[in-house]
């Protein structure tokens, strides 16, 4: 049974199994179950094919289900204050992506049991927070970490419930500030630790919070995608080469390692915008070109990574980039999935400047960058539709115009043989030439897009995926900021000891200080990015011109003492 659904995601399709559709379009739905994490469904212009089933919100009504079914999607839209519920592009949930088939089979040789961390064995400790909130801590497997409970007499919280001095919490459980725990951070309910094993330092820098850089900067090369078996054969997947230029020493990957690793950033670095990896296919995953162009894709998803001052020193990260023995990826595998400092207890991680800040500056700082994170994000949509266009128009139509005129010039040419008393074979020849020409010329612009256009259309995917993180990102502030402005509210109407307060604006500065840090990173690569994208595209294009200014050149000089 069919049902309808709207895409809250533009997407463009590249195959021919698929259509593309756009923000806001009615969709019908055939079967949501066609191929793992696409659906068959029909748009409003009547195409039938495949789409991305994240990409939509599907509408039931009470007699299919109780409830809405919301599809959760990769990305968050910077057309709002708050994301699509459930959202949640910064978090390890990734139901409703478009899976390879690969990444259903077990870890084989890379490991022997589910990825998924069982508390079960585990005590959990429950701690009250310096609201009065409980706070289910969770349970520590790192010899490095220790929790200090923030305990909280029962007089004190007794007079607190008398005073009601708790801030008032988010009920909605969607929200990005709530999913990501930095509500529960603002509020004093993440327990304090003796001992944290990692710290990320923010400094101050002319232009603001900066991240400070990594002490040991490196780069990492992405080749070599070899199509491999196992299982005799049942099995076929792409691997990669990866080496990172500070170890020299190579490690071999799959995507699904890559997309392992992503996972655990999003679940780690809250505050921290993630970049997409390169979308899963549905169909073709083993055609040169697909191959190419992931391949292309992983790279700048790895430039990316190695830039980032505190990405590039992750440890779960440097476990991926070294580890090539298959006991020791195991440990490393399982250390990074019972890490504690994810989410809130990152913020625990952060050193932040002693300068003060004023939140009022600081709001209005993040109120400038969502309002241009928003319009770049719809300028890059822009060009991306614009270049995609033009790559079909190499690929399609300037091709076959080129063709008609070859042809046609081949046509005189051949007419011109017909009366043989009266012809000249010279100016036949340049003639018949001269179509060949514009011919070769159709083939060229046929080849071009594979030089410049393809990749600036990967670099704007990539800018794509780290724009559509941002709101979330922007809503944690803004959450943090109201608490700030109730707390200071409480406290005046003396429903708050104003050390409360004053707890809570100091969190909120750490995680002001974090987001002033990521958009100035993100400012910095935007410049560094779009300058080698704009001179590689120019370069390119005056190269491809200059080719075929020669070609025409060459064919007129048959023309010359004729």
């Amino acid at each position: 049974m069919s049902v309808k659904g709207v895409a809250i995601y533009t997407f463009l399709s590249e195959n021919k199994e698929e259509i593309s559709i756009q923000e806001n379009e009615e969709v019908v739905i055939f079967d949501e179950n066609s191929v793992d994490g696409w659906v068959l469904g029909e748009n409003s212009r009547g195409e039938r094919g495949l789409f991305p089933k994240s990409y939509v919100n599907i509408i039931r009504t009470r007699s299919d289900s109780n409830v809405t079914d919301c599809s959760i999607s990769p990305a968050g839209s910077l057309g709002n204050d708050s994301p699509h519920l459930p959202s949640t592009p910064n978090t390890s949930i990734n139901s409703g992506q478009i899976y390879d088939e690969d990444y259903y089979d077990d870890w084989d040789d890379w490991d022997d049991r589910s990825t998924v961390v069982d508390d079960a064995d585990h005590t959990n400790t429950s701690t009250t927070g310096a609201n009065g909130h409980i706070f289910q801590a969770p349970p520590s497997n790192n010899p490095n970490v220790h929790y200090r409970s923030k305990s909280v007499s029962g007089q004190d919280s007794m007079a607190s419930a008398r005073k009601g001095s708790m801030v008032g919490r988010n009920l909605n459980r969607f929200s990005s500030f709530v999913r990501s725990g930095v509500e529960a951070f603002v509020l004093g309910d993440v327990p304090m630790m003796a001992k944290i094993a990692e710290s990320y330092t923010i400094e101050m820098s002319s232009l603001g919070p900066q991240w400070k850089a990594n002490p040991t900067p490196f780069i990492c090369s992405i080749e070599d995608p070899t199509k491999q078996t196992k299982f005799k054969g049942i099995k076929t997947y792409i691997s990669y080469r990866v080496t990172p230029s500070h170890i020299g020493r190579p490690v071999y990957r799959r995507y699904k390692h890559f997309d392992w690793l992503y996972n655990r950033l999003l679940h780690k670095f809250t505050v921290i915008s993630v970049p997409h990896l390169p979308e899963k296919q549905a169909t073709g995953r083993f055609e040169e070109d697909f191959i190419e162009k992931r391949k292309r894709r992983l790279i700048l998803w790895m430039n990316h990574m190695t830039s980032h001052p505190v990405l590039s020193q992750y440890e779960g990260f440097e476990h991926f980039l070294m580890c090539a023995d298959d006991k020791q990826w195991k440990l490393g595998k399982r250390r990074a999935e019972k890490d504690e400092m994810v989410g809130a207890h990152f913020m625990l991680t952060l050193q932040i400047p002693n300068e003060h800040q004023d939140l009022q500056d600081v709001e209005e700082r993040v109120d400038n960058f969502k309002t241009f994170a928003k319009k770049m994000d719809d300028s890059v949509m822009q060009l991306t539709h614009v270049a995609s266009e033009l790559v079909r128009k190499h690929l399609g139509g300037f091709r076959k115009e080129f063709q008609r005129l070859g042809n046609a010039f081949q046509s005189i040419s051949q007419a011109f043989t017909l009366d043989p008393p009266y012809k000249s074979d010279a100016l036949n020849n340049a003639i018949s030439h001269t179509g060949r020409t514009y011919e070769n010329i159709g083939e060229m612009f046929a080849e071009q897009p594979k030089y410049d256009l393809f990749q600036m259309l990967d670099k704007l995917s990539l800018y794509q995926g780290l724009l559509g993180n941002f709101p979330d990102i922007i809503h944690l502030q803004k959450g943090a900021f109201a608490k700030v402005k109730e707390s200071q509210r409480m406290s005046d109407e003396g429903k708050m000891n104003q050390d409360e307060a004053d707890g809570i604006r100091k969190r909120c500065r750490t995680v002001g200080f974090a987001l002033q840090a990521e958009m100035s990173h993100f400012h910095q690569q935007r410049e560094v990015d779009f300058k080698d994208m704009m001179q590689a595209y120019l370069r390119e294009q005056i190269a491809f011109y200059q080719r075929v200014v020669q070609q025409l050149e060459r064919t007129l000089r048959m023309y010359d003492g004729l």
